[in-house]
């Protein structure tokens, strides 16, 4: 059977985590994956939004990252996509009013193969008439478009809920990526094995958005369990997080994240109970590599030959803690300085997304390189994904 190929759907503002964590996720499964935007051709950028609930009687929302397509809606064929993806956020307000998105996602649903959609994409198989006695859920006010479309409402018990229905998986937010992600895997025909695995992620505030949700939900997505720490707080606090982006300038512009909640408390965790180590980049690592306890975290995965995967700016923590020594690896480009001054062999990423193993190391550059970066992770920890 050849690789499976997916069809995600974007638009100028739709989420920013519910785009890229399946985008990224399901490549690093060894899933072939198309984004297309109706207008728009192969390069060219969708803007996301950065959607959560701050307290208010509604979400918040600020400017998410730029995503770049890489298939041109134009010319696209249905038939030679096993599955398609529609993500949430603002987008599949307008989305659903365009006669060609409409036929499209029709042309899916009249085939039987998987649809998947999640938040206010639902919106769109409201506008296709796919949902009449059909079970579904979606972000609550999604709700009155649905019940007007015909659907059985499945309300939201928790914000991860996710609801299958014949050829139809339905999610309420970017919380549920895990279970709704997996449910896809499933649909497409495809087997996890290998997943039983403790996985721990070094946080830090500002540390980058995209670095520690996509690599976090797709491992949880395969069946891992994995925690989250960040020194001095405890389970259930947040981190806000960091927006990096290539947007013309000599480097990286930053605009807020989203915030990310921690699942465990660093003082008193055990690490000998975890198989792996992942230190996403951002601007955390910078503060985070004076922590003689993070450096002392880090030394125990390393010299206990445990998988340890950390990318971009991740790399100046490593530098710190003295184990980069003979070692060969990657990192941002501006992170150079640090790992030649540890000892290490650079590694040079071209391009960006180019990542690396060395022994029991695994390092990239920047987000864009996460599909490698995670499928080299899951290749050491023994994890397969197989359709």
């Amino acid at each position: 059977m050849g690789k499976k190929s997916v069809l995600i759907l974007c638009g100028d503002y739709v989420e920013d985590w519910e785009i890229m964590v399946p985008f990224q996720a399901l490549q690093a499964y060894g899933i072939s994956v198309d984004a297309v935007c109706p207008g728009k051709k192969s390069g060219d950028i969708c803007r996301t939004a950065v959607h959560q609930l701050s307290g208010h009687q509604t979400y918040s929302e600020s400017r998410g990252h730029n995503f770049t397509l890489n298939a041109t809606f134009d010319e696209i064929e249905a038939s030679k996509y096993d599955g398609l993806i529609l993500p949430g956020g603002r987008a599949p307000e307008y989305l659903a009013m365009n006669d060609s998105v409409v036929d499209l996602v029709s042309k899916f649903s009249n085939s039987g193969k998987p649809i998947a959609s999640i938040c206010h994409g639902q919106l769109i198989l409201a506008a296709a008439g796919l949902v009449k006695n059909r079970r579904c859920t979606a972000y609550p006010p999604v709700k009155p478009a649905l019940v007007a479309a015909g659907s059985h409402w499945v309300e939201p018990e928790t914000m991860s809920e996710c609801v299958v229905d014949g050829n139809l998986i339905t999610g309420a937010t970017y919380e549920g990526h895990p279970e709704f992600i997996r449910l896809f895997v499933k649909a497409l025909g495809g087997t996890i094995s290998g997943s039983d695995k403790k996985i721990l992620f070094l946080c830090g505030d500002f540390m980058e958005d995209y670095e520690v949700m996509v690599p976090f939900q797709a491992l949880l997505a395969l069946g891992c369990q994995v925690d989250a720490i960040c020194p001095k707080k405890v389970s259930g606090d947040i981190c806000p997080t960091a927006i990096h982006d290539f947007e013309g300038d000599q480097t990286y512009s930053e605009k807020p994240g989203h915030d990310f909640t921690l699942t465990e408390t660093f003082e008193g965790l055990n690490p000998s109970t975890y198989e792996a180590l992942v230190i996403p980049g951002g601007r955390a690592p910078e503060y985070l590599a004076l922590d003689e306890k993070v450096l002392a975290l880090v030394k125990h995965f390393m010299e206990a030959g445990k998988p340890v995967a950390s990318i971009c700016h991740g790399q100046q923590i490593l530098s710190a803690a003295g184990v980069l020594k003979g070692r060969k690896c990657t990192a941002y480009p501006a992170v150079k300085l640090n790992v030649l001054l540890a000892g290490a062999t650079w590694l040079e990423p071209d391009p960006i997304d180019r990542c690396f193993t060395d022994g029991n190391l695994v390092t990239g550059a920047a987000w864009p390189g996460h599909p490698e970066f995670i499928s080299q992770l899951m290749s050491l920890l023994g994890i397969q994904v197989s359709i």
